[in-house]
């Protein structure tokens, strides 16, 4: 299966909740909660200058999802992005295609005028660490750090 690489639409919606609630329960810290999920997914898909959803498909079928998010870098002075939500469904794994979700997604960084893009990685994903830095991600002294409010 070639998959069809593109942005996602609102229609695209119940799939790509499914897919987050599949990587939610894959990461350690983090837990689905559909209702959640589905409220950040309408407001990326209303403001596109926020964030953007791209998404794999087999016909009518989001096979894999992820999203780029925004802001600017007064290190790098300019527009930045923060890569997420990375999931292939399980069923279409090990067929190339988070790699090419990935490539195309980095392209649209580049057609942007995106200076940099980060991303989160559980550490114990071998696999996808493994593909990040095939694709040119380097691991960052920089430490992770969170306050949930």
């Amino acid at each position: 299966m070639t998959p069809e690489l593109g942005t996602a639409r609102t229609t695209d919606l119940p799939q790509l909740v499914e897919l987050l609630g599949i990587l939610f329960t894959q990461e350690t810290e983090l837990n689905p909660d559909p209702q959640k999920q589905r409220r950040a997914l309408e407001i990326i898909l209303r403001d596109s200058s926020r964030a953007r959803l791209y998404v794999a498909r087999d016909g009518n079928t989001i096979v894999a999802m992820a999203a780029l998010h925004f802001t600017t870098s007064t290190a790098e002075g300019g527009r930045v992005a923060w890569f997420e939500d990375c999931i292939v469904h399980p069923e279409h794994r090990r067929k190339g295609i988070g790699k090419a979700l990935l490539e195309h997604v980095i392209a649209q960084a580049r057609a942007e005028s995106v200076l940099r893009v980060m991303l989160l990685t559980d550490g114990d994903n071998a696999r996808a660490q493994a593909l990040y830095r095939k694709m040119g991600f380097a691991p960052s002294s920089m430490l992770a750090m969170r306050l949930k409010l």
